[in-house]
């Protein structure tokens, strides 16, 4: 018999129509055609889809819970999201909240290479949380972009990592970006006693993205960020198949949609090989809840057959005053982002950025 896994998905319909609901998924995202015209018994029998419950949510709110055959997933991340959405993705009145993650997946696609504890090691953090900052905005040339770059690792923190923005435009190329920058965080190191890592952002095409990776490592950078909704989750997985020892930041532009930010980040980029996940936390300018927020950061760490765990990297809204709030709710095993709120200290960077570091080295005992 055929292994089966299970997807869940939430969708708004009136009670009326919700078996059919739930049986058109089960059957879009398996073989996508008239049940009676299928003539392989063995397909009818082991690979069309199975509704296995159907849970009242609310009025109108119902959790979907469908059994999927393993073989049509074929070792491929395209294919795996293709089959756990797909042409469902459509219906504006589903949502995919949860996918169960079984053993042949993760004998795949591997999950992070280095993880929470390998990105750790990196820095010497121990068991401690970890930091993070941005360099912005876009619009300014290489030179400008490396002096902001050496004010933020000044203040000693362990990663600096490009905006997402920040690709290959003529004000700042990415061949120029990224040694003057590499220098200017390395220049830092002299003056803190402490290496922070520089985390450039990769866009564009797999051949653009290959020719970046090689001038990253040839500048001794190792550890990259990638937008995996703009450039595409199989893009991110062969990076951490071909790429060994290139950490991977997961940024969560165009993220937003179909798949539960939850799901999306503490399972699904975590399995693919994202080693940190960037998310909207909640009280910021995106809205994600706390209930969303902890299960996202419960995911990334939670036994899942023998992958790595993932950091849990919560931004937007972060702000010195935040971060016992912030370490209370996520725990030892996250990094904190700041962005705006650093920068808006100016050429107070340093000083903020090491306060910062220090309340987060310190708040656990």
């Amino acid at each position: 018999m055929t292994a089966r896994f299970r997807t869940t998905y939430r969708v708004a319909c009136p009670e009326s129509e919700i078996a059919a609901r739930a049986q058109g998924i089960a059957v879009e995202q398996s073989v996508e055609m008239p049940l009676a015209a299928i003539t392989d018994a063995r397909v009818t029998a082991e690979v069309v889809g199975r509704v296995e419950q159907i849970v009242p949510l609310g009025p109108d709110s119902y959790a979907v819970e469908i059994a999927l055959a393993v073989e049509t997933v074929g070792a491929e991340v395209g294919q795996m999201l293709n089959m756990i959405l797909g042409n469902t993705s459509m219906h504006d009145c589903v949502t995919l909240t949860d996918v169960e993650i079984v053993p042949e997946f993760a004998a795949w696609f591997g999950g992070p290479r280095l993880g929470l504890e390998g990105l750790r090691a990196r820095v010497g953090a121990g068991q401690r949380p970890l930091t993070c900052t941005a360099i912005k905005p876009q619009g300014m040339p290489p030179e400008a972009l490396a002096a902001l770059a050496h004010r933020l690792a000044l203040g000693g923190l362990d990663y600096v990592k490009d905006d997402h923005t920040q690709a290959d435009q003529t004000t700042a190329p990415f061949s120029q970006r990224i040694p003057a920058v590499a220098a200017a965080v390395r220049r830092a190191a002299s003056t803190t006693g402490r290496r922070t890592h520089y985390v450039p952002m990769l866009s564009g095409g797999w051949g653009r993205m290959h020719r970046q990776l090689a001038l990253c490592r040839e500048e001794g950078i190792d550890t990259v960020m990638m937008a995996p909704m703009l450039s595409g989750p199989a893009t991110m997985a062969e990076i951490a198949r071909e790429w060994p020892g290139m950490a991977i930041f997961a940024h969560p532009s165009m993220s937003g949609g179909h798949i539960a930010p939850d799901l999306l980040f503490g399972k699904l980029l975590r399995l693919w090989g994202a080693d940190a996940l960037i998310f909207a936390n909640y009280g910021g300018r995106f809205g994600l809840s706390r209930a969303q927020c902890r299960q996202l950061a419960d995911w990334a760490a939670a036994p899942m057959h023998g992958l790595r765990a993932a950091v849990p990297t919560p931004a937007g809204g972060m702000e010195l005053a935040r971060v016992g709030e912030l370490l209370d709710f996520f725990g030892h095993d996250t990094m904190l982002l700041i962005g705006g709120s650093l920068l808006l200290a100016g050429e107070r960077i340093p000083e903020v950025g090491a306060a910062f570091q220090h309340a987060v080295e310190t708040h656990f005992p």
